[in-house]
Parts: structure tokens; sequence; C-alpha cells
């Protein structure tokens, strides 16, 4: 049997989400080569988002998998990073797992209060409620005592 991290598709929501999480995953890694399969998904609504906003969340995108890239590039990891696009961010990265038979999907809580939670679908519940293979939340650095 291989390793929960052989495989992971590592959602990340922001800049700041980039640097906690790849902190995370370094510290769990311990001596495994996981191929990590970095995600970030532009939230589309249900009819066609206007041409300038996507170009800007693109742009986000390309910054969010810098600060990645620059955190892990010299790491015994095998790096991917794709845009993705969906009108259901959790539902999106399921998708993604399922295509690429990813061992786990591993992600650090967000530090978002519970309005922010309701107002943004709370992501974490619906994958923690529909995933289909394993979930490793992974602490954060600042949940540390």
């Amino acid at each position: 049997m291989g390793s929960l991290l052989e495989t992971i598709v590592v959602p990340i929501a922001s800049e700041d989400d980039a640097d906690e999480t790849c902190q995370a995953i370094l510290d769990a890694i311990d001596d495994e080569h996981p191929t990590i399969h970095a995600v970030h998904v532009i939230e589309k609504a249900g009819g066609a988002p206007d041409k300038a906003g996507v170009e800007q969340r693109e742009e986000r995108a390309a910054r969010i998998f810098d600060r990645v890239d620059t955190r892990l590039a010299d790491e015994s990891v095998t790096l991917e990073t794709e845009i993705l696009y969906g009108t259901d961010v959790a539902a999106t990265v399921l998708d993604r797992a399922r295509d690429l038979d990813a061992t786990a999907i591993v992600f650090t809580p967000r530090g978002a209060n519970r309005w922010l939670k309701l107002l943004s679908g709370d992501v974490e519940r619906k994958l923690l409620s529909q995933a289909d293979r394993p979930l490793v939340v992974l602490p954060r650095s600042d949940q540390e005592s």
C-alpha cells in the first residue's frame, strides 16, 4: 500500500494560505516524496463571468502559484499547479482529486469567522461532508501552542 500523501490535491485560496499550507506540508511529509497538485479554484457565477474579472483572478492565481513554487522549489516533491474553474469550489476540488486518483486532499483550515464561512459556502464543511477519499487537515503554524 502506498502512502496517504503519495499524490495529493492541495487547494490554495490565497498567497497567505500558500505560505501556511506549504509550511504545514513540509512539516508533515518527513521522508516522503509526494506529488503535490496545488490547485486554485476560480469560482464562476451561474452565467459566464466578465472577462476582466477572470483575467484579474488568473493573475492572482499566478501570484499564488509563484508563492507555492518558491516555498517548495528546493524540496523533494513533484509539484504541479493548476487553475480550476467551477461554480462550487468544493465540488471542483473533489472532481479534480477524483480525476487524478489522488490519495488524499490536503489543506490547512482557513481562519475565517462564522459569518464569512456562511457567506462563502464553507468550502471546508463541504469537503468534509462530500469527500470520496481521505482528507488531511494539517495544523496552521499560528494554531500551535
